[in-house]
Parts: C-alpha cells; sequence; structure tokens
C-alpha cells in the first residue's frame, strides 16, 4: 500500500541522503532511507539476541561439529 503524504523535508539532508544511498529521485531516496532504517533495526535486534544468549545450542560442541557436515 502507497499513501500519497505532505511533508516538510530539510533540502540539504534529502540530498545527502540521497548521494549516499545511489538514489535518482526523492521518492526512491525517501522509500531507500525507510527501509535502510528498518533493516538496521532488525541487525541491531539479531544482535541485541546475539549479546544477550539467543543461540545457547552454539556453544554444544556438537551442534557445532554437524554444522560443518
Amino acid at each position: 500500500m502507497v499513501t500519497k503524504r505532505l511533508v516538510d523535508i530539510d533540502d540539504e539532508l534529502l540530498a545527502a541522503a540521497r548521494e549516499a544511498l545511489g538514489a535518482t529521485s526523492m521518492k526512491e531516496t525517501v522509500n531507500r532511507a525507510l527501509k535502510e532504517t528498518v533493516d538496521l533495526a532488525a541487525r541491531r535486534s539479531f544482535l541485541l539476541r546475539l549479546e544477550e544468549d539467543g543461540l545457547p545450542d552454539l556453544r554444544d560442541p556438537a551442534v557445532r561439529a554437524s554444522a560443518w557436515r
């Protein structure tokens, strides 16, 4: 679903984001920036899970050994 919205956007920040993302239009820049933000949040969440011992099976030598077969 796509909704048309009217928002105020900082022109310099938009230009910097466009260049950083390699986007060719304002729409592409905004959509890619939103996607990058969501993807970054997901990666952070996964890393926090790892830091909090979210994959305890990896400490089991038998599990690790079977992963390399």
